[in-house]
């Protein structure tokens, strides 16, 4: 009897909370857009080897209706109106102020849901006589809105990196003796950077006949966590060379009736302490419990969110040429035993290496790998 009793309690009170719900659901409305602010997205990173400096500027956007259609239209993505500078410091004395323009580029990613090709973009220029300054402090500012609000940051450039490569001596060695390799040290000096990428392109020709097509593939060698002062190695191991070559030329010409090598790109990246920070705090986390901290050097007026991130980094890059006459003498950026290995050895001897350095095809002794 007294479950009985219970029983109907139980579901008396289960009707009375279902009759109260929807009671409100009929009373209110829930409104899913809410009070919505002006979001600024703003992403730049100044180059000192770069003429043509870019900045990305967003708005999020929010209104009735289907997000995803939404997103592909350009105008609910960009402010009505922008002010855009860039000013520049030394020892705390203005020296140059820039006013952005904006521009139109088709580079866009269409993969996505976000409206593409096209976007906009805002710059500015500092000729090869007047590029940025090592010693100076650059400070972005932007007025939204005829001045709904403010944005601003500021940013050192990073610089004095160096790089071995750039010795005009300096040569990959890859190879010992038939099917040894070796591992070519890459050293770098990061300058004031606190992350350094490098990377090294290989550059070839194929050849058919008299004419030919230029072909390269990229290595990454990885990226390293540094200080301002270290000096880093970044291990371009032999092995690895000859088989990403060959997975080069599987997807080449198979018509091809010679290859020859022609330089080695050495690309050195390093990046300022505030994109360290954002690149740290943006990667995947490896906790179950999801949470991830944010970043941004950015800060807006009234109370305004912004996200984004403002910075520097500097880019090296070294061209290194098969060969060099320097006098009687001509440099190789792959020296001779590692060609041989390129031109017949067991990975890459099959896709018709040969040599045309002039040390390998000497008239009095010409290597078995020359090219005829």
């Amino acid at each position: 009897m007294d479950t009985n009793l219970n029983m109907k309690k139980y579901f008396s009170g289960l009707l009375l909370l279902v009759s109260i719900l929807a009671f409100q659901s009929c009373k209110e409305e829930v409104d899913l857009i809410g009070n919505f602010e002006e979001t600024a997205i703003v992403y730049g990173l100044l180059d000192k080897a770069d003429s043509v400096h870019m900045v990305k500027i967003n708005r999020a956007f929010i209104g009735p209706g289907n997000s995803i259609e939404i997103a592909a239209i350009p105008d609910s993505n960009y402010f009505d109106e922008l002010v855009v500078t860039v000013e520049e410091y030394v020892a705390n004395s203005l020296q140059r102020t820039w006013t952005l323009g904006d521009t139109l580029v088709d580079d866009k990613d269409e993969n996505g849901i976000f409206f593409a090709p096209q976007q906009k973009l805002y710059f500015f220029e500092t000729p090869p006589s007047a590029p940025l300054l090592d010693d100076a402090i650059y400070k972005l500012h932007i007025d939204v809105n005829n001045g709904e609000f403010e944005v601003t940051a500021e940013t050192e450039i990073v610089s004095g990196m160096i790089v071995d490569a750039s010795s005009q001596n300096y040569t990959m060695r890859f190879a010992q003796n038939p099917g040894e390799y070796n591992t070519t040290n890459l050293g770098v000096g990061s300058g004031n950077a606190f992350q350094i990428n490098t990377t090294l392109t290989t550059n070839y020709r194929e050849w058919t006949g008299s004419t030919f097509v230029d072909r390269s593939f990229s290595w990454n060698l990885g990226e390293k966590e540094t200080s301002p002062g270290e000096n880093l190695n970044f291990a371009a191991t032999g092995e690895t060379f000859y088989n990403l070559m060959k997975t080069s030329c599987e997807g080449g010409d198979p018509l091809a009736d010679r290859r020859t090598f022609v330089s080695f790109d050495v690309v050195v990246t390093g990046g300022a302490e505030e994109l360290y920070n954002y690149i740290l705090v943006n990667k995947p986390s490896s906790s179950l419990a999801q949470s991830k901290p944010t970043y941004t050097n950015l800060s807006a007026t009234n109370d305004h969110p912004v996200i984004g991130i403002f910075s520097s980094r500097q880019t090296l890059r070294v061209n290194k040429p098969f060969y060099l006459s320097t006098g009687q003498a001509f440099i190789r950026a792959l020296d001779q035993k590692s060609t041989q290995e390129l031109c017949i050895g067991g990975i890459t001897g099959p896709f018709l290496f040969c040599s045309d350095h002039p040390g390998d095809n000497v008239a009095t002794n010409p290597q078995p790998y020359a090219c005829p």
